[in-house]
C-alpha cells in the first residue's frame, strides 16, 4: 500500500512540475518584463498582420533586411548593406552572415525571395502587397546578395524591406494564411516565442544567438488585459512593468514623487492619429457635404480637454506636423453647429418635430458608432460624438467590441457604419495602403472605401519622385483634398506616453522613440523578479 502511495505522490509532483509553458516561463531566473497590452495578437507573421498588438510582438521575433535607428534613419538589419542604382531602379542587398532561424536553420537570399512571393501571391490574405506592386523581380545572383529590380523608381521602396521576413523552410507547400507557425512564429529577431494563450498572453524569451547580441532582457511577457484601469492597478501592484497610461491617468496619478520613484515617465510626439472612419459603402455618407456637416457639429477641443488632458494636437489629416509631410496651411473645421445645420439641410435632411431625429424620405439620420473594448479615450470619444451630434439631431448608437473581433469581423469585413479608431503610420508618406482606391477589398486597409481619382494620381506620383521637396508639395495636396473630402473626421495627434518601472536601465528616449535599444535594456541583479 506505501508503494502505491508513493507512487502516487510522485506522478501528482510531476503533474503539478509539468506546467505550460507560460507559467514556466515566469519562474525561470533572469530578468523578465511585463508589459501590458488592452488587446491581442491577430497574426504572429509580418506577411498577414497590420494590427498594432501583432506588431509589437512581431518586431521582436522578425527581422526585415532594413530598419529605423534611434534617429530615424535608415539602417541595415539582416542586410548588412545595399547598394542603389543611379535610375533608382535596382537596390542590390548584402546580406548578413550566419544568421540562424529560431529552429537552427540558416537564413538565406531565398528567405527573402520567398517572403516577397508570398506577399504578391494572390491568395495571400496580405494588407502589404502595395508596398511590393513595382518590383519587377526579385533574384539571388550569388549566395548572401538579393537583387531588388523595379518597373519603375519607387521611393518608398528601401523602406518597403523593413517588412519581416519569413521562413521558407516552414511556409513553402502550406496556405499562408492558415499554417500553425502564424501562432508559433519562427523568425530571427532578439526573441523567440514561448507561448500563446489567446486573449490571456504571449511569452517570448530571449534569443542567445541573436545577430546583435543576446538581449539583456530574458523574458518579454506580452499580457493581454482589455481594461487600462485594471493595467494601472496591476502596475502598482507590480505585476505589471511596462503599459501607455490614459490622459487621466498619467495628469492625475503618475506625476506624484511616490510614484516617481518606482516609475519612469516618457511622453514624446507620435506618429499616429486618431480619427472616426465612416463606411463610404453607406449612403449615409456618401456625399461630401455631410461628413463636412459631422466635422462641424463636433467640438475637438472640448475632445483634447476633456478626454487627452491636453495631450494632444488636433488633427487636420493623415501627416502629422512632425512629419515633413504635414500641410501647416490646412486648418482644422472648426466647431461650428449652425454651419453643419445648414449644410445637412441643403441635403433634405431636417429635424422630425416629435422625435428632434433628422429624416430625409423618411429615414431617420441614425448610425451605429463602434470602437474597441479597453480603450477609455475612444469610447469617451464615442460618448462625446453621440451627444453632440445628437443636439443637432443626428441619433448614434455607441457600440464597444472586443478586439479580436472588431478588428476581424467587423473592420476586415466592412460590417460598420462609422469607428473610431487611429492610424500608427510609417515615416515614409506613402500611404498608398489606406487611400488608394485600389485597396479597397476585404482585409485590405482602406476600409472605408475611400475613392478620388485625384488623389491616386497624387500618391502614384509621389511614388515615382525621389526629390524631397518636390514629393513635399504631392503630400501636402493630398494633405488638403483629404481635409476637405473628409472620409475620416481626422480628432487629434496623440503624445506617446509611457510608464516603465524603474528597475529596469538603461532606456533612452529618442527621435524613435524607447524600442529602439530594447535589447540593451537590463535589470541589476538585486532588482530582479520573478
Amino acid at each position: 500500500m506505501k508503494y502505491y502511495i508513493k507512487t502516487f505522490l510522485f506522478f501528482l509532483i510531476l503533474s503539478v512540475l509539468s506546467v505550460s509553458c507560460a507559467d514556466r516561463a515566469v519562474r525561470y531566473d533572469g530578468p523578465t518584463i511585463i508589459r501590458a497590452s488592452i488587446g491581442d495578437a491577430s497574426y504572429l507573421n509580418p506577411v498577414l498582420s497590420s494590427d498594432s498588438a501583432s506588431s509589437d510582438i512581431n518586431n521582436l521575433v522578425f527581422n526585415g533586411l532594413v530598419k529605423y535607428d534611434k534617429d530615424l534613419v535608415l539602417t541595415g538589419d539582416l542586410a548588412k548593406d545595399w547598394e542603389v542604382s543611379e535610375d533608382m531602379m535596382e537596390i542590390k542587398f548584402y546580406l548578413r552572415d550566419g544568421v540562424k532561424w529560431h529552429d537552427g536553420e540558416y537564413f538565406t537570399a531565398s528567405d527573402v525571395i520567398f517572403t516577397y512571393e508570398t506577399i504578391i501571391c494572390e491568395k495571400t490574405r496580405t494588407p502589404h502587397s502595395s508596398r511590393f506592386d513595382k518590383v519587377d523581380s526579385v533574384t539571388s545572383p550569388r549566395p548572401g546578395v538579393v537583387v531588388v529590380e523595379y518597373e519603375e523608381p519607387f521611393s518608398p521602396s528601401l523602406e518597403s524591406w523593413g517588412m519581416g521576413i519569413i521562413p521558407k523552410h516552414l511556409y513553402e507547400g502550406t496556405d499562408v494564411n492558415t499554417n500553425e507557425h502564424n501562432r508559433n512564429p519562427v523568425g530571427t529577431g532578439p526573441y523567440k516565442f514561448v507561448s500563446w494563450r489567446t486573449d490571456d498572453r504571449i511569452i517570448l524569451e530571449a534569443n542567445p544567438y541573436y545577430f546583435e547580441g543576446e538581449p539583456q532582457i530574458r523574458r518579454f511577457i506580452y499580457n493581454i488585459i482589455p481594461d487600462v484601469a485594471v493595467q494601472f492597478m496591476e502596475l502598482e501592484k507590480g505585476t505589471v512593468d511596462w503599459m501607455s497610461p490614459t490622459p487621466d491617468q498619467w495628469m492625475d496619478e503618475t506625476g506624484s514623487e511616490e510614484f516617481l520613484k518606482k516609475f519612469n515617465r516618457f511622453r514624446y510626439p507620435s506618429l499616429t492619429y486618431t480619427y472616426m472612419g465612416y463606411n463610404l459603402r453607406d449612403e449615409l455618407f456618401r456625399e461630401k457635404e455631410i461628413r463636412q456637416a459631422i466635422n462641424y457639429a463636433v467640438d475637438k477641443e472640448e475632445i483634447i480637454d476633456a478626454v487627452m488632458r491636453g495631450l494632444a494636437t488636433k488633427a487636420t489629416g493623415p501627416y502629422p506636423p512632425n512629419m515633413w509631410a504635414h500641410n501647416p496651411d490646412v486648418q482644422e473645421y472648426g466647431y461650428n453647429p449652425e454651419k453643419a445645420d445648414r449644410l445637412l439641410k441643403s441635403k433634405g435632411w431636417r429635424k422630425n418635430k416629435d422625435t428632434g431625429i433628422r429624416e430625409k424620405n423618411g429615414e431617420a439620420f441614425s448610425f451605429t458608432l463602434m470602437t474597441n473594448q479597453g480603450n477609455t479615450e475612444r469610447k469617451l470619444i464615442s460618448e462625446i460624438i453621440q451627444q453632440q451630434l445628437g443636439d443637432i439631431g443626428i441619433e448614434v448608437n455607441v457600440r464597444v467590441q472586443e478586439w479580436s473581433s472588431f478588428i476581424n469581423q467587423y473592420i476586415d469585413k466592412r460590417e460598420f457604419d462609422a469607428v473610431i479608431l487611429g492610424w500608427s503610420i510609417t515615416l515614409d508618406p506613402d500611404q498608398y495602403s489606406i487611400w488608394h482606391s485600389s485597396q479597397k477589398e476585404e482585409g485590405m486597409q482602406n476600409f472605408a472605401g475611400y475613392s478620388n481619382s485625384r488623389v491616386d494620381e497624387l500618391i502614384e506620383k509621389g511614388r515615382r519622385t525621389f526629390d524631397k521637396e518636390k514629393r513635399k508639395k504631392i503630400y501636402r495636396e493630398k494633405h488638403r483634398i483629404l481635409q476637405d473630402e473628409q472620409p475620416y473626421m481626422f480628432l487629434y495627434y496623440p503624445d506617446s506616453r509611457v510608464v516603465v518601472d524603474n528597475r529596469f536601465k538603461n532606456i533612452k528616449l529618442e527621435k524613435s522613440g524607447i524600442m529602439h535599444n530594447f535589447i540593451d535594456w537590463y535589470v541589476p541583479e538585486h532588482k530582479r523578479k520573478y
